[in-house]
């Protein structure tokens, strides 16, 4: 298994044999909702990957439909017979912009990429009533690792033992607090609930990113917590967890490992 970080909540997965392109946002601006003056934001320094410059791409996969997971000016910039995997939500934005193949899989559904790699949605954020998002777990076949990636909350309910073992939990640990919506971001808190749940072998941090914003919403958001605060509470609690927390445009590789 290798996991490139991009930047914000964009990532490459490399499993399976296959490359696949999470949650792409490759070109600023990042505009919530088509309104600048509620949230913009930039990339403070260049990112690794353009569209143009990516590898080649076997799927894209887009866990929520709004702005900073399903980023239209990027995905007007990619080749639109690339296959895409979606969230409801995200899959209707897709169709709109003329992608040919798009998958759209509900909780608990799953979409296999050839014989070696399967993908589970699982049950996410809810961004407004009604409108759970999706997180996803990825098992590579020709390893039997797992993937799960999450870039908003972990469910409270999620059975675990449907989602059997996980040996990467790929998740935010510094917090977003939202007036009148609550916290919609998990912190050092949640995302130790999630590895005392899930026990992954590696844990890493995602939704991190050097970028600026504007506009009204950045104003009222409260942050909670940091990668050094989880850092401590995973060493407090004794759990064999790694944390890797790698750099923009860092590549993992990490070596399967018999449970």
């Amino acid at each position: 298994m290798r996991l490139t970080r991009i930047d914000l909540n964009s990532w490459l997965f490399h499993l399976g044999g296959y490359t696949i392109l999470v949650d792409p946002w490759l070109v600023d601006p990042l505009v919530f909702y088509g309104q600048p003056w509620l949230f913009t934001a930039y990339h403070n320094t260049p990112i690794a990957f353009t569209p143009e410059t990516l590898p080649p791409i076997d799927l894209i996969l887009i866990s929520q439909g709004v702005d900073d997971h399903c980023h239209r000016p990027t995905l007007e910039r990619l080749d639109r017979s690339i296959p895409v995997v979606a969230s409801p939500t995200a899959a209707k934005v897709v169709r709109q912009l003329g992608y040919q193949q798009v998958t759209a899989i509900a909780h608990w559904q799953d979409f296999s990429l050839g014989d070696t790699l399967k993908i589970t949605a699982i049950p996410g954020a809810e961004l407004q009533p009604g409108q759970v998002e999706n997180g996803y777990l990825l098992r590579d076949a020709t390893t039997n690792e797992t993937l799960y990636y999450e870039p908003h909350l972990f469910p409270v309910n999620v059975p675990v033992e449907q989602l059997g073992q996980v040996d990467v939990a790929i998740a935010p640990v510094i917090g977003q607090v939202i007036p009148l919506l609550g916290q919609v971001i998990m912190g050092p808190l949640q995302a130790m609930r999630l590895v005392e749940t899930l026990r992954p072998r590696v844990f890493i941090p995602t939704t991190l990113g050097d970028v600026r914003v504007e506009g009204i919403l950045p104003k009222l958001i409260q942050t909670v917590g940091s990668v050094e605060e989880f850092r401590d509470r995973l060493l407090a609690s004794g759990l064999p967890t790694q944390l890797r927390v790698p750099a923009p445009g860092e590549t993992l590789e990490l070596v399967a490992i018999a449970r």
